[in-house]
């Protein structure tokens, strides 16, 4: 091994992609790289990676004094933006969004599966290394988060929630069919020491996050938006049970009842809050509690839903709620609360995560906010700052590029020209 100099170095092909990393020393010189925590872009810095970590980072003066290999390669992003890699707080990986309504109850779960795989490798293409599943049938999000931390299929980091959790007859309950089909979603359970039951069970199967549904939802029959599901003691038993295993705990919630009665008990994120108030945003900030409000999928529901098979009571939901969710999107973020990146894919297609960027600029973000969010904010959140969320030396080498610049126009993050995950370049256009 010998000091290398940078200019040799760049004389290098960019790196092909490939779907199995040969633990050669990289080193990916930015032409601009954003420093997710103080916010600022950096002009031509020099990142090394070994082992799919990263080990330096410097200016091209400074990096010459770092021992590199002969054969290191090198990864030539001189003319692009370079950030660490997205997350989604709220995504379900298992669905088709050409699939909603009575259209599902056709789909198996080794379907579902299947359609985990496909969509899995969607969302890393897009630029998205770490993604929160929130609910899946029988447990085929943690397998699929196997199957993809195995090698055997690409696919972001996954955090899964397995079954959610909710109320006989709720949002998260199976309301499509008769009483004779006697069709019960596999997470329903109804009473604290019930609902801690299923907690240990999601547990058991390897959950790694907790998801209940805590009022009713847009997308379920018969269930009211602003309805509170789960009285406070049902939900404290969720989240406290969580906590013990170490879980933490996401609900899913809309009305303004159900979304306070929530924080009150202790969860990490709220789903949705369309309707949270200022009184719920208060609660929110003085409990550390992140807010992720999917303000783009509105768009996707109420123009291609119905070809997709939502239901009409649905559609008539979204209607009321989506440019009230956006409002108050807006309110939460004048206000400082913590606002998680959360898209819900998988109601609208995969792939397509970071159009909620310029919706979250649009209604009061700058850039580098709906930037944060969706890096070092969401890795806050999932409790995974020490190896993600940001470009440092110690952190796992998850880096995307793109030929613009994102701090100008956010809309440059819809379509990602770099995705590299553990040191592994997945995609280079």
């Amino acid at each position: 091994m010998k000091n290398l100099c940078l200019g040799l170095l760049l004389s290098s092909a960019l790196a092909a992609p490939a779907f199995a990393d040969d633990h050669t020393t990289k080193v990916v010189y930015a032409g601009t790289m954003i420093d997710v925590e103080s916010g600022k872009a950096l002009k031509d810095r020099v990142i090394v990676i070994e082992d799919g970590m990263i080990t330096a980072i410097g200016s091209r003066a400074t990096i010459e004094d770092i021992e590199i290999p002969d054969d290191a390669e090198l990864i030539d992003l001189s003319d692009m933006t370079v950030l660490p890699g997205l997350s989604d707080s709220h995504v379900h990986l298992t669905s088709d969004a050409n699939v909603h309504g009575y259209k599902r109850l056709t789909r198996s779960t080794p379907r579902a599966a299947i359609t985990g795989v496909v969509n899995a490798e969607k969302t890393l293409m897009a630029g998205f290394t770490t993604v929160r599943n929130l609910g899946a049938p029988g447990f085929a999000d943690v397998d699929l988060m196997n199957a993809i931390d195995d090698g055997d299929v690409p696919g972001p980091h996954m955090i899964p929630a397995g079954r959610s959790i909710g109320i006989t007859g709720g949002h998260c309950d199976n309301n499509l069919l008769p009483y004779e089909a006697q069709a019960i979603g596999g997470g329903v359970a109804d009473g604290p020491w019930a609902v801690r039951a299923k907690v240990r069970e999601n547990n058991k199967y390897g959950a790694k996050v907790i998801k209940f549904c805590g009022t009713g939802g847009v997308l379920s029959k018969g269930t009211k938006i602003g309805a509170q599901q789960f009285s406070f003691e049902e939900m404290k038993a969720i989240v406290d049970e969580a906590h013990l295993l170490g879980l933490k705990v996401a609900v899913h919630a809309h009305g303004a009842d159900g979304i306070e009665t929530a924080i009150r008990a202790g969860v990490d994120s709220v789903e949705h809050s369309s309707l949270i108030t200022d009184a719920g945003i208060r609660m929110a900030k003085q409990k550390g509690t992140y807010l992720s409000m999917d303000i783009y999928v509105s768009d996707y529901i109420l123009s291609e839903g119905e070809a997709a098979g939502i239901l009409e009571e649905s559609l008539a939901k979204e209607r009321t709620v989506g440019k009230a969710q956006r409002e108050r999107f807006q309110a939460a973020v004048k206000a400082g609360a913590n606002i998680a990146f959360g898209s819900d894919a998988g109601v609208y297609p995969h792939g397509q995560n970071g159009r909620q960027f310029a919706y979250m600029v649009d209604w009061g973000m700058t850039p580098i906010q709906a930037i944060q969010a969706s890096t070092i904010g969401n890795a806050k959140l999932f409790g995974i700052t020490e190896d993600r969320g940001s470009i440092a030396v110690g952190k796992r080498a998850d880096i995307i590029a793109v030929d613009g610049d994102p701090l100008a126009d956010v809309k440059e993050l819809e379509d990602v020209d770099f995705v590299m995950k553990d040191g592994t370049v997945y995609k280079s256009d």
